[in-house]
Formats: C-alpha cells, sequence, structure tokens
C-alpha cells in the first residue's frame, strides 16, 4: 500500500491554531501572524510585507521600532527597568516635568494602559467633588456618552452602552450618567448639584471613528466651567498628534481639566499612561490611596521622555494633518454605493459602510491580502489609523491598493 504522506502545517497555521488552543479567545484577530515590524512594515512568519494600518490602535504612531526608541529602551533595559514607587528614580522627575509642559498642564500621574488611567481619573474626580465641589460622600456623579470606549474594567463597562462589554458580567459600579454622544442639551440636562466631572473622547473611535457636532468640545467646556464640573478628556487614543493636533481638543481650542493619555505615549514599545491636571486636583492624591508597581518605572519613562521628543523633532504632528487630509480626500473618490461616509480628522479615519454590502471584516481580508493590515470597527467601518510617520510614497502605495480593495 502507498505511504500515506501527512500534510506539512505552515508556520502561520501552527502558530494560530497553538494560539486558539491554548489562549482564551476574547478576540478575533486576521489571519496573519507578525514577527517583526519597523516603520510603517510589518512582516509576517512567512516573510510577506504589510503595510500598518491600524497602528496598534493608534498605540504605534511614532512607527515600528523607530530606531531613537529602541536606543533609549536598549539603554535602560540594561541599566535599571523598574524601582517601583517606594523609591524615587532618575527618570520620573524628569518625564513628569516634561510631560506638564508638553502637555500645558501643572501636574500628571503615572499608570501603565490606558484604563488604569481612566479609573485613576475617575478616582481623582470623585475625591475632587468631595473635598473641592462639597458633593455629599457616595453621592458624586461622573457624566458619560453614550457608544464610549474608555475601557474594559468593570468599572467602565459599568457606564458602556454596548451589550458586548455588559453582558454576564454584572453587578456594575453605580454613578454614572450616560447621555447621547455630541448633545449639549442633553449635558446641560443631566448635570446636577453631584456632579463632578463629564468625561468624553472628542472623537470616538472604537464607536467607528465618530466625530462631533463642530463646537461640541467648546460647548462642553463652557457648559462645564459655568457649573463647576471637571471637563475630563479622554485622548488615549487622539492624543499626541494623531488627529493632526497634538491633541484633539486643540481643534476647538479647548483646554480640559482632566487629561488622560496612553498608547502612543509608550512610542509603541512600552505600556504607560498619564493623568494630566492640575495641582487643585491631582494634588488631592495622598500617600497609599492610589499607587501601580510599574507605574513610573524607569525604562517605560524614558522612553517616553524620547517618544515625546521625537514627536516635535521630526514634525509628526504636522505630517499626520497633511497625510490624512491627503489619504481623505482620496478615499472620498472612491466610487462604491455602499460606502456610506468617510469621516475622521488626521490620520484617524474610518469608512461607513452601508449593511446591504460586504462586511467590514471581509474588506479587511481583501486589504490583507493585497498587502494592507486594517481593522474592522463592529460589522460597518473600517479603521484606517497608519503610523504618524507615514511618507507620501508609502501613503500612495497603500491608496492604490485601497483603491482595489474598495472600488466597485
Amino acid at each position: 500500500m502507498p505511504v500515506r504522506k501527512e500534510k506539512t502545517m505552515s508556520r502561520t497555521t501552527q502558530i494560530i491554531e497553538m494560539t486558539d488552543r491554548y489562549g482564551a479567545h476574547n478576540y478575533k484577530p486576521l489571519p496573519v501572524v507578525i514577527e517583526r515590524a519597523e516603520g510603517v512594515w510589518m512582516y509576517d512568519v512567512e516573510g510577506r510585507r504589510y503595510m500598518d494600518f491600524l497602528s496598534a490602535y493608534s498605540a504605534v504612531s511614532h512607527g515600528h521600532c523607530h530606531h531613537k526608541l529602541v536606543q533609549v529602551m536598549r539603554e535602560h533595559a540594561g541599566r535599571c527597568a523598574i524601582t517601583s514607587r517606594a523609591f524615587h528614580n532618575d527618570q520620573l522627575g524628569p518625564w513628569l516635568k516634561e510631560l506638564v509642559e508638553f502637555c500645558g498642564m501643572e501636574m500628571a500621574l503615572p499608570m501603565n494602559t490606558g484604563a488604569e488611567a481612566i479609573e485613576t481619573a475617575i478616582k481623582i474626580a470623585r475625591k475632587w467633588g468631595y473635598k473641592i465641589k462639597g458633593v455629599p460622600k457616595g453621592k458624586a456623579e461622573i457624566i458619560v456618552c453614550a457608544d464610549n470606549f474608555h475601557g474594559r474594567t468593570i468599572t467602565v463597562i459599568s457606564f458602556s452602552t454596548e451589550p458586548l462589554y455588559r453582558d454576564d458580567f454584572a453587578p456594575f459600579t453605580p454613578g454614572f450618567i450616560v447621555i447621547p454622544y455630541g448633545d449639549l442639551n442633553a449635558l446641560r440636562k443631566a448635570i446636577t448639584p453631584n456632579t463632578a466631572a463629564f468625561l468624553v473622547e472628542p472623537i470616538q473611535g472604537e464607536a467607528g471613528v465618530r466625530v462631533p457636532p463642530e463646537g461640541f468640545l467648546a460647548g462642553a467646556r463652557k457648559i462645564c466651567t459655568e457649573n463647576r464640573v471637571l471637563l475630563m478628556l479622554d485622548e488615549i487614543q487622539t492624543g499626541l498628534g494623531r488627529t493632526g493636533k497634538k491633541f484633539c481638543c486643540e481643534h476647538e481650542n479647548v483646554l480640559p481639566d482632566v487629561l488622560v493619555l496612553g498608547k502612543a505615549l509608550g512610542g509603541g514599545m512600552v505600556p504607560i499612561s498619564a493623568v494630566v491636571s492640575s495641582d487643585e486636583v491631582l494634588g488631592l492624591f495622598i500617600p497609599g490611596e492610589h499607587g501601580s508597581t510599574f507605574g513610573g518605572n524607569p525604562l517605560a519613562c524614558a522612553v517616553s521622555r524620547a517618544a515625546l521628543r521625537v514627536l516635535v523633532d521630526e514634525d509628526l504632528i504636522r505630517n499626520s494633518e497633511s497625510m490624512g487630509g491627503y489619504l481623505k480626500d482620496a478615499l472620498s473618490k472612491i466610487k462604491n454605493p455602499y460606502i456610506q461616509e468617510i469621516r475622521g480628522k488626521g490620520l484617524l479615519l474610518a469608512v461607513e459602510f452601508k449593511r446591504e454590502g460586504k462586511t467590514a471584516r471581509q474588506y479587511c481580508e481583501e486589504l490583507m491580502e493585497q498587502g494592507i493590515l486594517a481593522k474592522e470597527t463592529h460589522e460597518t467601518s473600517i479603521r484606517f489609523a497608519p503610523p504618524l510617520v507615514i511618507s507620501k510614497k508609502e501613503m500612495d502605495w497603500a491608496i492604490e491598493r485601497i483603491n482595489k480593495v474598495l472600488n466597485l
């Protein structure tokens, strides 16, 4: 009898099957396995090259493995990576000073992830409400918007309106009032004497790059000031040049009371996040009330300092504005009757499709075959967010392939 030959699996298949077998199924990634990356390019285990049009949900604004950040990371990883906040380290103080000056604020508190920073902002807003505004203990309220995404901790999903994030995870944390996104009248009506803060994304990224009506942030700033309510902006995804401004709120010349940062703050190399505010707000914390073992570690602070310098020295914010406008213009010229809307600012854009045609996932799989890695947001939209270092030549390469897939 002939000997039956076993079919050899590719490395991609082997790794995906291993991941599915031993890992919890809390993500549904595209079927590609990346082993290295540089700039806007990613390479899979089979040697195929792709352009990154997701940037790790905007964490890789500086491009993959930026040489200046890699150099700093190597130096500090071999010198002192973590001390905990039980001791001072030589990077935290300088990072705090540079960050608050970069933001035009007074004080910062370091954490590791965006969700941790949001939790920190919620805690300090409540304490501010009790200690400064005079809200009765246990009665502080925070206003949020429908379709928000601020993380997936129990407290954060407590004020999410997405059933997928909430089903089977109750009971939830009280103290949150949900209003429609972009609705200033709803904001006015929701404010009570117990309102401590209004937490909002300048653009809702995970909801599909939803942009509020023009004047919304400026109006929210005015309403919050009049009612002695903290305006807390979640710029974890939109900040640090992503929308063509240093911070998205600058499109309307708004300065928040509390600014929440993460993702690109670590240059796409290390997790680091921060809450940036005034002495009046962050100065309320006392030793022992809040903290993080890894928060403010010297390795992350050193890389983040370099990341802030690169943003300025390489003019990445202006490049985001110009390349974002160039891409948006190209997307608007695509002939596809199923495209409902092109929206966004800078290099945070989305293509929204009607439900009658292909799903956003199907388009993303076709883009992958053309060498572009993007990710669907829900069933009907694709988020396009390449690294801010992208050149015009690279953008033209991408546009040519996007046209192949999206044009009908």
